[in-house]
């Protein structure tokens, strides 16, 4: 069983892979590095600010900080643990798949699948009060992350448990976030 899902996920990461050209390789390059998404960042952060106030946006951006810190980390620990080659570093795949990139880590799972996943949920749940089409920030992550298959650099499930991972942390984040920043915590008393 398990060797037919390890087969499968090869199969999809390979047809995923097969679907890029040189022509669009140098594009997928820039797009897997964090510092050319910095526009849109600034734009979310621009944003929730505004709706915010500065208090609530420092707060903000530092769970969003700690919700890296900790997805990091964990991924970290993780592909240490596992020490799944990436597909690029697999023999049998040499001259299967498209090896855009190099990288000696290891794959399982995606630390940037968690990470822009674990970021997205947690702006999208304070977002979405405020902006009718906040579900349009998951293209960050679908993108982000696609980006790693198309270098040649993980498999889907790397990317679907980073997805989980960092969804579900995102959501605890947001609830922490709503309980002791975004909730109004004036006693009833003072309001009267």
């Amino acid at each position: 069983m398990f060797d037919k899902l390890i087969d499968l996920d090869t199969r999809i990461f390979i047809f995923l892979n097969g679907l890029g050209s040189e022509t669009y390789d140098g594009l997928w390059l820039m797009i897997t590095k964090q510092i050319y998404w910095t526009p849109f960042f600034l734009l979310i952060f621009y944003l929730l600010q505004k709706k915010l106030g500065w208090k609530k946006f420092g707060f903000y951006i530092l769970f969003t900080a700690i919700l890296i810190l900790f997805c990091d980390q964990t991924t970290n620990l993780f592909k240490y643990t596992f020490q799944r080659l990436r597909p690029v570093n697999v023999e049998a795949l040499k001259g299967i798949m498209r090896a855009v990139k190099e990288s000696s880590s290891f794959s399982f799972f995606s630390g940037h699948a968690a990470n822009s996943m674990a970021t997205t949920v947690l702006a999208y749940l304070i977002f979405k009060k405020f902006y009718q089409r906040s579900y349009l920030l998951f293209l960050f992550p679908l993108i982000f992350a696609y980006s790693r298959i198309y270098l040649g650099l993980h498999y889907p499930s790397d990317i679907l448990t980073g997805y989980a991972f960092g969804g579900l942390f995102g959501f605890v984040g947001f609830k922490l976030y709503e309980k002791y920043v975004l909730l109004d915590r004036t006693p009833k008393s003072e309001i009267e």
